[in-house]
């Protein structure tokens, strides 16, 4: 038994998570590293404005979870590749919409198989009553720790 004075890491939901999220971002980060050559945010950029359409950088960092600062670099390197347009906002000069290209939508849409392969091999080594048992505890966490507390 673990004395209540002395946290096992290894038991510890947080850090479970952490490490297995570092373990999976890794190995799904050598696909499109070597079919794209693009960084975790800019995969993380390209892959929120080619689901959502136009955003705002405030917008894509919100969904993804991402600094501004990383967000703000990613967009740099994709327009830079001519994958990402900015344009001005029409009610709000201070604030840019970011929309792909054509040359960024054809890479989404490259990248979209690929994803949904990375996914789905992982998911075949479980079995189905895991894989269900996964995805139904995923959900549970989800709304369990992005809810309003003060809304329970």
């Amino acid at each position: 038994m673990v004395q209540q004075s002395v946290l096992a890491l290894e038991e510890f939901l947080p850090y479970r998570l952490t490490r297995l999220t570092d373990a999976i971002s890794r190995d799904f980060s050598q696909a499109y590293r070597a079919r794209l050559g693009l960084t975790r945010p800019e995969w993380r950029t390209l892959a929120t404005i080619g689901q959502y359409g136009t955003m705002t950088a405030t917008e894509i960092g919100a969904h993804s979870s991402m600094h501004k600062t990383k967000v703000s670099r990613a967009v740099a390197s994709l327009e830079v590749r001519r994958w990402v347009v900015r344009k001005p906002d029409a009610n709000d000069r201070r604030v840019e919409r970011l929309s792909l290209s054509k040359l960024g939508q054809k890479a989404y849409e490259d990248m979209v198989p690929v994803a949904r392969a990375f996914e789905a091999e992982l998911l075949t080594r479980m079995k189905a009553a895991e894989r269900a048992a996964l995805l139904a505890g995923l959900a549970a966490l989800e709304r369990a720790a992005l809810s309003d507390p003060a809304n329970s």
